[in-house]
């Protein structure tokens, strides 16, 4: 079984001519491609500030002094300080008080804010500015979103209330033989109708697609909706999600509005059906992610700080065990416990499948926070599980490189690749595409860019993604931006020289707000600079790969960190040590992987890719590169590429690539 999110928030575009009978209030078509698209783009704001123009960082305990001062009642939670809010009553410029509800909320980590009662939100800036209006007698004022945007969740809205309205409850479906087949089709047949009604669930028969609502908190309206299917692939079933509004707007906490004020426990999972079967099975509140094990958005923070204990159960894999452990950093690890996957510990909906003890499984739950000092025996059982899902820690696998999953085996969060190449061979093109291919399968991707704009880079990306020169079809440039537009990649801002204090910042608030895992780095010595080439030039480049090194350790997050080679003679190939600075990059990394581009006289050279250093099981290797300038894409081959043991002597070794060979070799 896979969760596999499919272009979500474009559900409308699909069943809403349908439903509606294509009627439509003002705005630009829903359907890709339609007329009228090209003044009425939509274009991606998530980008990291620059240094220029960020929203100024503050540290709790600036914000506990600024509260102080202000006299503003406050108590710390677990990831937030609970305030009473500034936006419910009018008392004028009186303090305060004490006994009024707490209901504003300030994350810890950023100070941005979030008023449950009237859900108003905005940054540390913001709830500033409305303290200082108040303090003269001003009613505070919650930050306005973009008349853009609130015309999107407008219509979102809309869109949403015409499907929930033609869809039905499972159970009245006039043929019962159909509800079993349905049931069955999903893998629910042991969820019963009462569950299914409790959560709201209906079906569309339409799109044949369960449709999970989202409620307000604030007063139970109707906000969006998650439409799943299922896709049958020889012996293979897919879900597939869609979202509206869309995906990076959707943040339903499925499940939020059947909580109790005095409901302490709760069992946090990654899909709504997990919910269903631990409500079912358990009677334990429950809810679900809206993104899955990809992101838990810093906004639903708020929600879950009445928990005294949260059990994360995420899933039956690896990846969904490295989110939980991610997760419950953000959500306090002193109250988190996590469910470790295993053959008697599946998903929920499976261990109610399967007639398991879901409550023994809950209370075999392992606590998340732990002390800097650990026996085997605490290490037991994750051995265990490394040695049993060996697929699975080996990484993410590319799909349009498998001969790169031949040797690394895959792509592993925690890790320092490092990535080099001659001046001119394509290394920002080839990086770009390895980036995406990952970030195509749900690996949340953040670029640092220092030597080309983000505006070239993302075309680049884009027309990789698309596979087409986009300039000879604008027709189809906005199909092709609305899906590279959902993919969970971010950009930062930064150009040329930068500190690297503010860098590692950047990447902190990223990993953070966005739970990145994957971040490319391009390249190191744009980010330095290029003056003043002396050996303290070198004491700075080692001291920057160990901030990065350490970065991708403490936070579990993969870094790509691309560094320009030495002035060497344009004849020989690329080796380890032709890494510009000092050796400690290349002790630091645990993969080096290098793009070495052979010269011919007859026209262009030939580009393989030599993976030099692989720390997590010593394969190394090379296979040649097929660069397509249609799509600018480096692609392996769809010829069968064989990889042979790597000789000592590499001239011959490069001359065979250069032929069409391949190879491979294990270090002892």
């Amino acid at each position: 079984m896979a969760l596999v999110p499919l272009r979500p928030g474009r559900a409308a575009s699909r069943l809403l001519p349908l439903l509606c009978g294509g009627a439509r209030s003002k705005g630009a078509s829903l359907s890709p491609g339609a007329p009228g698209r090209l003044g009425q783009r939509r274009y991606k704001k998530d980008v990291l500030p620059s240094p220029d123009g960020p929203a100024p960082s503050v540290s709790i305990t600036e914000i506990r002094q600024y509260l102080r001062a202000q006299d503003i009642p406050f108590h710390d939670g677990y990831s937030c300080l609970h305030t009473p809010s500034l936006f419910v009553g009018d008392h004028g410029d009186q303090p305060l008080s004490a006994n009024a509800p707490f209901t504003l909320f300030i994350d810890k980590t950023t100070g941005s804010f979030l008023c449950t009662a009237t859900l108003a939100e905005g940054t540390w800036q913001d709830f500033q500015a409305n303290v200082e209006m108040r303090l003269r007698g001003i009613s505070p004022i919650p930050p306005a979103s973009s008349e853009e945007t609130e015309a999107e969740m407008r219509q979102a809205r809309e869109d949403a209330r015409c499907i929930w309205e033609r869809a039905l409850p499972l159970w009245e479906l006039l043929d019962e033989k159909e509800t079993k087949e349905t049931k069955a089709l999903f893998g629910i047949s042991q969820v019963t109708n009462a569950t299914l009604k409790r959560f709201g669930v209906r079906y569309l028969r339409t799109a044949r697609s369960l449709i999970f609502p989202w409620f307000s908190p604030q007063d139970a309206t109707l906000k969006g909706l998650k439409l799943v299917r299922v896709e049958k692939n020889g012996g293979t079933i897919t879900y597939v999600e869609e979202t509206l509004p869309r995906f990076d707007s959707y943040r339903n906490l499925f499940g939020l509005h059947l909580i109790g004020r005095r409901d302490t426990e709760l069992v946090l999972t990654g899909w709504e059906l997990d919910a269903l079967a631990l409500h079912q099975a358990a009677g334990v509140a429950s809810l679900a992610l809206p993104r899955g094990t990809s992101c838990l958005p810093p906004t639903l923070l708020p929600y879950l700080e009445q928990f005294k204990r949260i059990t994360l159960w995420l899933g039956e894999d690896l990846r969904s065990w490295e989110a939980a452990k991610l997760f419950a950093r953000k959500l306090s690890l002193k109250r988190c416990s996590l469910v470790r996957p295993g053959n008697l510990q599946p998903r929920p909906l499976e261990a109610l499948n399967q007639g398991l003890n879901v409550t023994k499984i809950l209370r075999s739950a392992l606590l998340a926070s732990h002390k800097s000092i650990v026996s085997f025996r605490q290490l037991r059982e994750e051995v265990f599980g490394e040695l049993v899902n060996t697929e699975q820690v080996s990484g993410v696998k590319w799909a349009r490189f498998p001969e790169l999953n031949k040797l690394l085996k895959g792509h592993r969060r925690g890790e320092l690749t490092i990535f080099t190449g001659p001046t001119g061979s394509g290394k920002t093109t080839f990086i770009s595409e390895y980036a995406l291919d990952l970030c195509m399968q749900g690996v949340c991707t953040l670029w640092g860019s220092f030597e080309i704009n983000n505006v070239r880079l993302a075309k680049i990306m884009l027309t990789q993604f698309a596979g087409r020169r986009l300039e000879d079809q604008l027709e189809l440039y906005d199909e092709w931006a609305d899906r590279f537009e959902e993919l969970p990649l971010y950009f930062m801002t930064f150009h040329g020289q930068q500190n690297i204090k503010t860098v590692i910042d950047t990447m902190q608030h990223a990993v953070y707000m966005y739970d990145i895992t994957h971040v490319v780095v391009d390249n190191l010595q744009f980010m330095m600079g290029h003056e003043n080439l002396s050996v303290d030039r070198l004491a700075a480049q080692d001291y920057i790969v160990g901030a990065f090194r350490k970065f991708a350790t403490d936070n579990m997050c993969h870094i790509t960190l691309i560094i320009h080679p030495r002035k060497e003679d344009d004849e020989k190939e690329l080796q380890t040590a032709s890494i510009f600075g000092s050796a400690k990059a290349s002790q630091e990394a645990d993969n080096v992987l290098i793009l070495q581009d052979r010269k011919l006289v007859t026209g262009p050279g030939k580009r393989y890719l030599q993976v030099s250093k692989n720390r997590f099981d010593g394969d190394v290797g090379i296979f040649p590169l097929e660069f397509s300038k249609a799509s600018l894409s480096f692609s392996s081959s769809k010829g069968k590429v064989r990889l042979k043991k790597v000789k000592e002597d590499k001239e011959n070794l490069a001359n065979k690539v250069v032929e069409g060979g391949s190879g491979a070799s294990k270090k002892p």
